[in-house]
């Protein structure tokens, strides 16, 4: 694509690109004439990183060079995950993002149809507050809305073989597990809960749990995949079969 383009996909300036390879942070691109380039859908990629660094984390030129070089030397795969998890995780989002009034809004807000939408809250993995006159969706729904949408766009609907309701599986775990957890601590605690500063430590808390999930999830996702495309890897690491 021409540079033209380019500016068109990532809505950064054609001054600030040139800017970006004069510094070394994107490649020189290859030359299709004396004046003009080509350049790759992986630019795209590239740029956005760039932009999201430097706008969310305001850090200079040099520790930008280290992430993209870091970047360009993951997989695929990885590449990928790290799009993902910075397009739902960039602070000024989690900041702007708030609680949505009305079905039509969230629905415009997260893509997700009305069938799902209906779907999702039977199951209960959107939970609006149906305490007044119109449903109120937090943060945390708009965010799990447009990952919905996101797995239909990434193959794994119903037209694939995927069942969407295993969500509500996940959903009633996690909800069991949580409701468990926080009974106990609680009953145990109760002192340690009225005392000042224990709501900070406690949002802290919740976070570094919700961390784990997702971590101890993309851990098992990734050993069951290899396991299931490689099963003379998943015999020779059983337990019992490592050298001490």
């Amino acid at each position: 694509m021409k540079i033209g383009e380019l500016v068109k996909q990532t809505g950064v300036p054609k001054e600030t690109i040139h800017f970006y390879i004069r510094e070394g942070l994107l490649r020189k691109p290859r030359k299709s004439g004396v004046n003009s380039a080509e350049y790759h859908s992986g630019y795209i990629d590239q740029i956005q990183l760039i932009k999201g660094l430097r706008d969310n984390y305001h850090l200079p030129i040099p520790e930008i060079k280290k992430i993209v070089k870091d970047f360009n030397k993951q997989s695929p795969i990885d590449q990928a995950v790290s799009q993902y998890h910075s397009r739902f995780s960039r602070p000024a989002d989690r900041l702007l993002t708030q609680e949505v009034v009305g079905q039509d809004a969230f629905r415009e807000a997260t893509g997700l149809g009305r069938k799902w939408l209906t779907n999702a809250e039977k199951w209960g993995v959107i939970t609006p507050d149906l305490s007044k006159s119109d449903p109120v969706y937090s943060a945390d729904d708009v965010a799990i809305g447009r990952l919905m949408v996101d797995m239909d766009n990434l193959g794994f609907g119903p037209k694939e073989g995927h069942d969407p309701e295993d969500l509500r599986k996940i959903a009633n775990f996690a909800r069991e597990f949580v409701a468990s957890n926080f009974k106990k601590y609680y009953e145990s605690n109760l002192e340690k809960l009225l005392s000042r500063g224990f709501a900070e430590k406690a949002g802290q808390f919740h976070e570094v749990i919700s961390l784990f999930f997702y971590h101890l999830y993309r851990k098992f996702a990734r050993e069951t995949a290899r396991n299931l495309l490689d099963p003379d890897h998943e015999k020779n690491n059983k337990p019992g079969q490592r050298e001490t």
